[in-house]
């Protein structure tokens, strides 16, 4: 029998999936996802999964947990508890577990491990992050992608820039880039830099869109007297570029044509994240693209856009790029493994010893389980009812429940037991929250449903700032890095989503530097260092280092420090050295 659910894994795509005879498959009716799983959906159901609770190392029935979870509870400081919760599952309800821990006074969280310095510079120009859809982008000439590895973290994607001029602009010479018409290959942390060159030519050339400008934007003389104050071979030194013909050959080919630009989060890893964004996106605002057929700026889009969760939130929280879990007595962790994916391991590792007792709630054993005092295994998403909203388009779909979990226990199972157990009222069945969730926010799009918030053309009329324009920058914070020869550049490995599935376990440098494939190699950085085996890699400029996110010991290198703005982790804000062992 062929049931119909949606991917729940944190990624643009959100796959429509075909359940059928156990396994997992593309549906080929969906307007998005045509059919095709990516590699960490194909490898899902052959992942081991966490087969029973545990207390002390020591197996122990779901009941025992609970019960043991309940005393525990029962004995805490509320101010010196924290929630923790990842978004290892991105499905709406997983948001209930907070009801429970908001009124029962934990500390939560804010901010962001991904993307929250980018969508800050983005609502700084344009008021909000509204998705650019796939069907928007396919009506684009030229498609610029800058610090955004498509083929890895967004493949569905593909079909809908298939033969258009391609520019990429990225550090490392990625599958895309070697497909582009022009790839400019940067120095990392340079991107605003060269967003800056990108518009001083631009003005030199005459393509601002002079009438785009005078009706639609903000402070125009500020951004052009920005723009101006810094001299072109400065710029271009800066940005490792070492002809401006470059530059003035990637504007040339996106004169006069419908131009996406296709940001990836990259180039917001740093302090200023918001303004490398923001200034790519003024860019884009000075070409005249946002609110017009087959152009604009995508990143990632506010998936909770016009959506009123109704679950509460934890009145008091701390950032969770840097939180210091050795500060609490109790730290509940759901969906996670920051032993793994924050930001200056060693320290994250330290905390969680420290503190007195430590929970794990989630699927798949990792770094922070094995270091849990009391394991709790959820279920899968085939296991639970859900909805699932995206960042990357703009259907929404309904995840119903389609088996038993023999192991693990919901979200929702969960915080029922917990608010009857302290005696909390108010909780309303899981079918009423999936249906209010689904009425208020999706329309019925012939067999799919839509977001009520999604617009054909986003921005056309007007930004959602409050005076309708869009604020073009002006300045931004500079900051020279020390510490280290070479920039760390953290990315997304095809076989795996940041720490679950398929791992990668290798370093990459540059040929030419002194190492070959299968060395052994120690990386320092200020916040620590850690061994790997080395991989040589010539995509790579020769000042650079890139590790893939979940392999063992990345996060040793990085910076336990947030973003300017929005609350964001920085991992590559930081520089490295290299010693053979």
């Amino acid at each position: 029998m062929k049931l119909l659910t949606a991917c729940p894994l944190d990624c643009y795509d959100a796959c429509s999936v075909i359940y059928e005879d156990g396994k997992l498959k593309g549906d080929k009716d969906h307007p998005i996802t045509q059919g095709y799983l990516c590699p960490n959906l194909n490898s899902y159901l052959d992942t081991p999964v966490i087969k029973s609770p545990r207390y002390k190392s020591k197996e122990i029935s779901m009941e025992e947990a609970l019960e043991i979870l309940k005393s525990e509870l029962q004995k805490r400081e509320d101010k010196r508890s924290l929630y923790f919760r990842g978004r290892g599952n991105f499905g709406a309800m997983q948001e209930i577990t907070s009801e429970f821990f908001a009124r029962r006074g934990f500390v939560g969280t804010r901010g962001s491990l991904c993307d929250g310095a980018g969508e800050a510079g983005i609502k700084s120009g344009r008021g909000e992050s509204l998705v650019l859809t796939p069907e928007e982008i396919a009506k684009s000439e030229v498609v610029v992608v800058w610090g955004r590895n498509i083929d890895v973290t967004n493949s569905h994607l593909m079909p809908f820039i298939k033969d258009k001029i391609l520019i990429v602009i990225d550090p490392v010479k990625t599958k895309i880039a070697k497909m582009a018409h022009l790839h400019l290959q940067i120095k990392p942390r340079s991107d605003i830099y060269t967003a800056l060159l990108m518009a001083r030519f631009a003005y030199i050339e005459q393509m601002d869109d002079e009438e785009y400008i005078a009706c639609r934007c903000e402070d125009f003389d500020f951004y052009l007297d920005f723009i101006r104050s810094y001299p072109v071979k400065t710029l271009l030194e800066i940005c490792g570029v070492e002809d401006a013909i470059d530059v003035i050959t990637a504007l040339e080919l996106m004169r006069d044509k419908r131009t996406v630009f296709l940001v990836g989060i990259g180039v917001q890893k740093y302090y200023n994240g918001d303004q490398v964004v923001h200034m790519i996106d003024s860019l884009a605002a000075m070409l005249g693209l946002h609110g017009k057929e087959g152009c604009g700026v995508s990143y990632l889009g506010n998936s909770s856009y016009g959506i009123d969760l109704p679950f509460m939130k934890p009145k008091e929280s701390v950032p969770i790029a840097t939180v210091d879990f050795g500060e609490f007595d109790f730290v509940f962790i759901q969906g996670s493994n920051p032993a793994n994916q924050m930001p200056c391991s060693a320290k994250v590792v330290k905390g969680l010893n420290n503190s007195d007792f430590v929970v794990y709630y989630g699927l798949y054993e990792n770094e922070t389980s094995k270091l849990a005092d009391l394991v709790i295994p959820s279920c899968n998403f085939l296991q639970k009812e859900d909805v699932r909203f995206s960042y990357g388009h703009h259907y929404i779909a309904h995840m119903p429940k389609l088996e038993e979990s023999t192991s693990g226990i919901s979200e929702y199972d969960l915080t029922a037991y917990l608010m009857e157990a302290f005696g909390y009222e108010g909780l309303k069945s899981e079918h009423e929250y999936i249906e209010s969730l689904l009425e208020a926010n999706s329309t019925k799009e012939g067999e799919y449903l839509t977001s009520k918030s999604y617009e054909d053309r986003i921005y056309e009329e007007e930004f959602l700032t409050d005076s309708g324009a869009f604020c073009l920058i002006d300045e931004f914070e500079e900051k020279d890095l020390e510490g280290g020869e070479f920039h760390l550049v953290t990315c997304k490995y095809k076989h795996s989503l940041n720490s679950q599935f398929k791992r990668y376990d290798k370093a990459h440098l540059p040929p030419g530097i002194g190492f070959s494939d299968g060395d052994r190699v120690k990386i320092s950085s200020e916040y620590g260092s850690y061994e790997f085996e080395v991989k040589i890699d010539d995509r790579l400029r020769n000042d650079c280092v890139l590790i893939y996110s979940g392999v063992e010991g990345v996060n040793y290198l990085t910076p336990n420090k947030l973003s300017r703005v929005g609350d964001s982790a920085i991992y590559q804000e930081v520089m490295v050295n290299l010693e053979k062992i």
